[in-house]
């Protein structure tokens, strides 16, 4: 693995990147940068979103262009006032030890007039949304005729939004540009079109398999009834206490239902979509990047752009008619080598789509139970008592109420003491969860689907309900609480058991253990080989599940 240092960056460069901590370039970055570095060569780079794709040319940029000359010598190409930002700030950070160097955004629902200002101060590079560049053109507060790089970033989303005959209009505005370099996560028809319109024999890099998803994430589905639906992402999002992150509907109309549904039950989210103003926007995008807020319920148009660190979940509400749009919604979670889940709530009848996603993303998309009230109730007590046990009392004020609290309390056992503190955050979860239905579709609810299910479903050995052969369960603990989801759970005891996923049947995980059904003539071979063994310092315990008591609902 390479490192920055070996690009041919310039010291000042290397320097900022090493202040933030980078010491090995993405595989988009060592592709890109020696390229771009040349500055004669136009160039396609093809690579998900959070790949690094705003170091691969920025870094390049503020080598090439002329520290001294203050009239604009680039332009960067972005579809959303988000993403302008977000590049601008990057950039910032780049060029810490450049101080020649300005860079100035561009973008609609800002004051225009001050945009002008900074322009005309000097600024050598320019993030831009098309719109206002246009605006900025045809006012003549702008000139590009010095333009010597052109960068279009998220080429495919600003195609998808209708900018085509803008990024075309930018272009033939930029006859002096010596190199345009184009970056997407997909590459549609109309964007080779532009290329080979407006690029003379491009480099093209391709980092991964077009319209693949990210492999750090975790892709789950659960199957439900079109009127449970609402229902089910409640549950889920009560499963995942802490989790931090974005839930997709088709239309405005949903996002503003499900949130203000949300709400009046007491989540923090709220909602983003076309109808908001600009002030709005801000407002929701500000709560949610400070974590104000722990979801954001948001149409595919009002995200484009959107790039937030630490998105722990992607919930598609509904499945997208693009599977294109599936990879983008994806890629807003694992991010920076992290991971991240991405869930997808799906009717019976719309399993064919995940066969579709699954051939074209080759994201590997897992069957997951709804989990009832006891788990979801199980989940919530685990989270709050780490929350507990890690809260923070060192201030030197607690001290002070200590003898008081000694006093009121002195005559309650600990046990007393624990139940009052559980009780009250958990009455609300006890209570509404108690009698919680199943949401779940069995198979004979599915039966009525048969010919649907058929032609997309595919559900995986380990979900089987009926396995073929004598078998038996296995009792391990290790659950979800140990990080396994079940996909990475059932690669972890086959690499170990050197069995074949064909000698498995249902695996049934809950929090701290789960259930293996297992082909009986490979059942002691699974025993032998994990009972015993240490997982991140814990002993693994492992053996025949009637010797630990009944099967845990």
């Amino acid at each position: 693995m390479i490192t920055f240092k070996e690009l041919a960056l310039e010291e000042n460069i290397l320097q900022a990147v090493e202040d933030l901590g980078f010491v090995n370039p993405t595989e988009i970055q060592e592709k890109a940068i020696p390229v771009l570095l040349s500055g004669e060569k136009d160039f396609i780079g093809l690579a998900q979103t959070g790949t690094g794709k705003t170091a691969a040319f920025g870094l390049p940029l503020l080598q090439l262009i002329d520290h001294n000359e203050k009239h604009p010598q680039a332009l960067i190409i972005c579809p959303t006032r988000e993403l302008c930002m977000q590049i601008v700030k990057e950039m910032v950070n780049f060029k810490k030890y450049i101080k020649a160097v300005n860079v100035v955004a561009v973008y609609g629902g800002a004051n225009i007039m001050m945009q002008i200002k900074d322009i005309r101060r000097g600024a050598q590079i320019i993030v831009a949304t098309p719109g206002r560049l246009i605006d900025l053109i045809e006012r003549k507060a702008i000139n590009l005729e010095k333009i010597k790089y052109v960068v279009l970033d998220e080429a495919d989303e600003m195609l998808n939004m209708g900018f085509q005959e803008d990024i075309e209009f930018i272009l033939q505005n930029t006859p002096e540009r010596e190199a345009t370099w184009l970056f997407s996560a997909t590459m549609p028809n109309e964007i080779r079109k532009v290329s080979k319109r407006y690029m003379q024999t491009p480099v093209e890099v391709t980092v991964g398999k077009i319209n693949t998803t990210n492999k750090n994430i975790d892709h789950q589905y659960y199957v439900t009834s079109a009127s449970n639906r609402y229902e089910t992402l409640k549950r889920l999002i009560d499963f995942n206490p802490g989790i931090y992150g974005l839930i997709f509907t088709r239309t405005k109309v949903d996002a503003q239902n499900i949130t203000e549904k949300l709400i009046r039950e007491g989540y923090d989210v709220d909602a983003l979509h076309g109808d908001l103003t600009q002030p709005q926007r801000d407002k929701v995008m500000g709560q949610f990047r400070d974590k104000a807020l722990q979801l954001l319920i948001a149409t595919d148009v009002a995200a484009r752009g959107i790039d937030v660190k630490e998105i722990t979940h992607v919930i598609n509400y509904e499945l997208p008619d693009d599977i294109e749009v599936y990879t983008h919604r994806s890629g807003r979670t694992g991010r920076a080598g992290s991971t991240g889940v991405c869930i997808s709530i799906v009717h019976s009848r719309e399993l064919y789509k995940l066969k579709q996603i699954e051939k074209i993303s080759q994201a590997e998309l897992n069957k997951m139970e709804i989990p009832s009230g006891k788990d979801v109730c199980r989940k919530q007590f685990y989270f709050y008592m780490d929350r507990l046990l890690n809260a923070d009392i060192t201030n030197e004020e607690y001290e002070t109420y200590v003898p008081m609290l000694k006093e009121k309390f002195a005559e309650m056992s600990k046990e007393d003491i624990l139940k009052r503190v559980a009780a009250l955050e958990f009455d609300r979860f006890l209570n509404y969860y108690e009698h919680a239905e199943d949401l779940n579709i069995h198979k004979d609810d599915r039966s009525k689907n048969k010919k649907d299910f058929e032609r997309g479903g595919k559900e995986r050995k380990s979900d089987r309900r009926d396995f073929e052969g004598d078998t038996t369960r296995l009792f391990i603990n290790l659950g979800t609480k140990d990080g396994f989801h079940k996909a990475n759970f059932i690669q972890f005891i086959l690499d170990i058991s050197d069995l074949q996923k064909s000698s498995l049947g249902r695996i049934d995980m809950k929090e701290m253990n789960s259930w293996i059904e297992i082909d009986k003539k490979a059942a002691n071979q699974m025993v032998r080989a994990l009972d015993g063994k240490k997982f991140k310092g814990r002993k693994i315990r492992m053996n025949d599940a009637d010797s630990v008591g009944p099967r845990r609902k």
